[in-house]
């Protein structure tokens, strides 16, 4: 289980939404670059970050930002947002980033995931963002009529390297996950599972490593962080020590 920190930027800031509502943002820190390396420094392996302004604007916007986090920490990052082509991918990657989402490309142009996900092995997720269980696209701003479900299986055995599963109703509402929608996802797949929104307290790091949901593979962490509800040692202990074998 891999606890993943969340850096959502918006006009260079590191922000957090609610539901996905751009004028429902909270600013948290305005220098995304010292987020990012206290986030290392708390002694997360992996970072999660998401271009909000790119995510509405079909191209990436805060480019300069994310650049300056890749080039700061030594931890591994994943960017999504305003992802659309080949080219884009492929930019990021030689700047850094080691894996990259694509969620509104999936639904609109899947061809793009299969070529991605064939081509550069390993770096590609897909970000499935759910709302009443259809698929929302366009920095969630529209609804498709695809369910996650489906549009998880339309990926199978392409070499995508994980699903980020995202309940919009949960997102930045502290409400808790939605365990059961995201451990039916990853029953239902074979491609690894990271679930996202709604991550309130340590009782939710707890509930994730029962062994029920041991397919998963993460969590994003984003508001419960920077409020202060999860304690981010306590957490990773809490982790750490699921990991050790246990002895008979």
């Amino acid at each position: 289980m891999i606890l993943f920190p969340a850096i959502d930027l918006k006009d260079g800031k590191c922000v957090r939404l609610r539901q996905g509502e751009m004028q429902q943002a909270t600013v948290f820190n305005t220098d995304p670059v010292a987020q990012a390396q206290s986030f290392e420094a708390q002694g997360f392996e992996w970072l999660h970050v998401v271009d909000l302004d790119g995510a509405f604007a079909g191209r990436p916007v805060n480019a300069e930002a994310v650049e300056a986090i890749v080039k700061t920490v030594n931890i591994p990052v994943q960017l999504g947002g305003g992802i659309r082509d080949l080219d884009t991918i492929v930019t990021w990657l030689e700047k850094g980033v080691v894996r990259v989402i694509l969620g509104t490309a999936a639904v609109r142009n899947p061809k793009l995931v299969c070529k991605a996900a064939h081509e550069l092995s390993g770096c590609i997720a897909v970000g499935i963002d759910a709302r009443d269980g259809k698929v929302a696209v366009e920095g969630w701003a529209e609804t498709s009529e695809m369910t996650a479900l489906e549009l998880a299986h339309r990926f199978e055995d392409i070499g995508v390297a994980a699903i980020i599963y995202t309940d919009i109703a949960r997102d930045g509402e502290l409400a808790g996950l939605n365990l059961a929608a995201t451990a039916s996802l990853a029953r239902a797949t074979s491609i690894p599972v990271i679930a996202s929104g709604g991550l309130a307290s340590l009782d939710d790091v707890r509930a994730l490593l029962h062994p029920n949901y041991a397919r998963l593979e993460g969590v994003i962490a984003g508001r419960a962080l920077y409020d202060g509800r999860l304690n981010a040692a306590e957490a990773l202990a809490l982790i750490a020590a699921a990991r050790k074998p246990h002895h008979a």
